[in-house]
């Protein structure tokens, strides 16, 4: 019978070593390496994201993987101080800052972009 109890989310990326680096030591996360020698992301929620190398990986065109923060422009502060770019849209195809926050549209938002070129992002709670 089909349940969603083991349910997970999983993306991939083109080099599994960089996306290690990058997860675990710019963005803190705790990562582990499973035995396909793939990577599991540990998220403080319990929920556990997989991260996969494929040879001929193309980033996703979406947002993968939103982190909710209290204050998106100290995330993005804390984020450019980690050297991680979150200015990754040009002002004239989105209405953004230049630290690349998106504000008054929603939750304050900001995008950013893993090694494989995925994109992510920090958004406020409210």
């Amino acid at each position: 019978m089909f349940t969603s109890s083991g349910a997970f989310s999983g993306f991939s990326v083109d080099d599994i070593e960089a996306a290690r680096r990058f997860y675990g030591e710019t963005l803190g996360m705790r990562v582990s390496i499973n035995d396909m020698g793939f990577l599991n992301l540990h998220l403080e929620s319990g929920a556990t994201v997989l991260v996969y190398s494929k040879p001929n990986h193309e980033p996703a065109s979406f947002t993968i993987l939103n982190f909710t923060v209290d204050d998106v422009e100290s995330a993005v502060d804390d984020l450019n101080s980690r050297g991680v770019k979150t200015d990754i849209y040009p002002s004239d195809t989105l209405p953004v800052d230049s630290k690349g926050i998106l504000r008054g549209n929603g939750p304050d938002i900001a995008w950013f972009l893993d090694p494989a070129g995925n994109v992510l992002s920090v958004l406020s709670e409210s």
